[in-house]
């Protein structure tokens, strides 16, 4: 006779699922209001602090290839809100799986020390854990990704619109 393994699926949070189904969920026709829109152009900041504009930044992220900047960076923001230990390490884990190690998925552009030193964090990560490569590639994103979404059709045919 075979034994029969049995699996409890343990409810776990991921941010990185979290904000792919909230993305799915939230994408809609809506406009955002002009204010919003005209904000987004004053700061990579203001664009990142209101869920459209981080929606419609990842939009022209995804025609670049470049999204798994944004999403890391924001698996981060939420990843910094968790205070369980063993939360912590599971959502660690899977930021690190997901877009820190070499050959990940979503693999994000960082030096070789920034990302030697996540490795070594995972055994015990702490709300910090993520600080060097997330500002990384907010520094990226802030002067790469960032002007050239301003400049993008995208962007301004949504300043048209308003």
């Amino acid at each position: 006779m075979t034994p029969v393994l049995v699996f409890h699926a343990v409810p776990c949070k991921c941010p990185v699922e979290d904000l792919q189904i909230k993305t799915q969920n939230e994408r809609r026709a809506d406009r955002a209001p002009v204010e919003d829109v005209v904000a987004w152009g004053e700061s990579l900041d203001q664009l990142l602090e209101c869920k459209t504009g981080q929606l419609v930044f990842e939009d022209f992220l995804r025609t670049e290839y470049s999204e798994e900047n944004l999403l890391f960076w924001l698996a981060c923001q939420e990843y910094k809100k968790i205070t369980c230990e063993a939360e912590m390490m599971l959502a660690a884990k899977r930021i690190y799986t997901e877009f820190v190690q070499v050959d990940a998925p979503r693999q994000i552009n960082i030096d070789c020390v920034t990302r030697e030193e996540i490795s070594e964090n995972l055994s015990q990560p702490g709300p910090n854990c993520f600080d060097r490569a997330q500002r990384l590639i907010y520094v990226l994103m802030e002067n790469d990704c960032y002007p050239r979404f301003l400049k993008s059709e995208i962007y301004q045919a949504l300043l048209e619109q308003q």
